[in-house]
Parts: C-alpha cells; sequence; structure tokens
C-alpha cells in the first residue's frame, strides 16, 4: 500500500520527535530504534522507510529537540526592549520549573556532554543548534550595545548552561536552588537587568 507525501512526512515527524525524547531521556547512544518505533506504532522494519540508519535519525531528531525548545521561548523574541528580552530569557533558564524539565526545556544542560563524543556530523548538528541560541541571545546583547555580541552571547550561554547543569547534577535541593540563584544574580548585575521585568 502506497502512502501519500503527507502521510511520510507526518509519520516522519512523529518518529523524530519520539527519538528527541528519548534521546533527552536516554542520551544519543542508547537510543533504540526497536522501541522508538513501536511507540508511534509502527515496525523496525518500517524505520529504514525513513532514515538510513541509527545515525541519521539522531542527526535529525537533535534539529527537532532544538526547534521544540526554540517554540517554547518564542515569546521572549516577541519583546522589542533588549533588556526585557533578555531578562524574560535569564529568568526562565534558570528557573526552577527549567531544571526540573529536562525532557521539554533546552536541551544543552542534558546533553553537552554525550554530543562531545558523537561522530562529527553529528556534532556539527548539534553545534548548530547551540549556535542558533547564542545567535537569538546576541541580538539584545548587540541592542544593549555590545561590540562583540556574539562572543557575549557565547560566554552568557555557557554560564545558562552550566548554572542549569550543576543545578540538576547535585542531590541537596537546597544547593541546587542557590545555584540557580546566584548564578541568576551574577547574570542580571552583571548585564543591568535589575529593573527589566
Amino acid at each position: 500500500m502506497r502512502y501519500s507525501t503527507e502521510h511520510k512526512a507526518a509519520t516522519r515527524e512523529r518518529v523524530l520527535k519520539e527519538a528527541a525524547k528519548e534521546i533527552r531521556e536516554r542520551g544519543p547512544d542508547n537510543v533504540a530504534v526497536a522501541g522508538v518505533m513501536a511507540r508511534v506504532g509502527l515496525t523496525h522494519g518500517g524505520f529504514y522507510a525513513h532514515f538510513a540508519s541509527k545515525d541519521a535519525l539522531v542527526k535529525e531528531a537533535i534539529g527537532t529537540m532544538f526547534a521544540d525548545a526554540r517554540k517554547r521561548t518564542e515569546r521572549i523574541d516577541a519583546n522589542g526592549d533588549p533588556r526585557a528580552v533578555l531578562r524574560a530569557y535569564v529568568d526562565f533558564y534558570l528557573s526552577p520549573a527549567h531544571r526540573d524539565s529536562r525532557d521539554r526545556g533546552c536541551p544543552l544542560p542534558t546533553l553537552s556532554g554525550d554530543f562531545a563524543r558523537s561522530q562529527p556530523a553529528t556534532r556539527d548538528r548539534f553545534g548548530a543548534g547551540v549556535e542558533g541560541i547564542a545567535s537569538r541571545l546576541a541580538v539584545p546583547l548587540a541592542a544593549l550595545g555590545y561590540a562583540d555580541a556574539q562572543a557575549e552571547s557565547h560566554a552568557l550561554l555557557a554560564q545558562l548552561v552550566g548554572g542549569v547543569a550543576l543545578a540538576r547534577a547535585v542531590g541537596d535541593p537546597a544547593l541546587s536552588d542557590a545555584m540557580l540563584a546566584d548564578t541568576h544574580t551574577s547574570i542580571v548585575a552583571r548585564y543591568g537587568l535589575e529593573s527589566a521585568q
């Protein structure tokens, strides 16, 4: 039985979303193709109608993860005041809700270490997602007068990601909350965002 192009594209999207979920939960090396396909109601054999290999699936699912994360923060981009834009992003990123939502939030704190050991093509795809986030942060930084806004956005993103990654990793809830709060206070002070809401 032949399926329409639209049906095939919709099925592929379902597989990518399920694979992205599994990557977040288990890491890219532990993705089980048969399990992903079963959860979307397809057989393992049907996988090859959509992807050449597990590596190809992982590479494509990275794009899905970053697209999903971007949808969750689109409202931040809509505000024209650069201080408010930056403050909204920092408030979201360093929130307990984001820390506790590793399956839905930014993939960087959860998966950076995993992808550091991946194949070059997969790392390149992950790097494109990193650069996409940095470029979004560079827009308000440029509007605030930073001469090299892209370089500044890399430093800011590293601090955001590190703050969330460490807050997730420690076992003491009070220490985890303190890491988020201290990172937030440091960034807000550095960029003069105290009055921006």
